[in-house]
C-alpha cells in the first residue's frame, strides 16, 4: 500500500490539492471538495475537472501520476502547469 499524500497548488488563485490514499486513489480537490478520484490501476493515473474561474472562462485542469518513479505533472489547458517528483 502506498503511503498517503498531498500536494497543493493554485491556479488563477484557486486553491487545488492533489492527494494519494493509503490504497493509492488519486484524487483531485478544489476548493476543499473533491472533484475527481481515480483508483489503483494503469499507469499514469488520470483525473481531470473542468472549471469556469472567470466569468464563460473555461480551464481543463489535468493530472498524470506516475506512482513508480513518483512523479506528477498537471496541466491547464494542455499548458504545462506543473511537473515534479511527488
Amino acid at each position: 500500500m502506498p503511503n498517503p499524500k498531498s500536494l497543493a497548488f493554485e491556479h488563477r488563485s484557486r486553491p487545488f490539492e492533489l492527494r494519494v490514499t493509503g490504497e493509492g486513489t488519486l484524487e483531485l480537490y478544489l476548493d476543499g471538495i473533491v472533484r475527481k478520484q481515480r483508483a489503483a490501476g494503469p499507469v499514469p493515473q488520470y483525473v481531470w475537472t473542468n472549471v469556469e474561474l472567470e466569468w464563460e472562462e473555461h480551464h481543463y485542469i489535468e493530472v498524470r501520476y506516475w506512482a513508480d518513479p513518483g512523479k506528477v505533472r498537471v496541466t491547464v489547458n494542455g499548458e504545462l502547469l506543473l511537473e515534479q517528483a511527488w
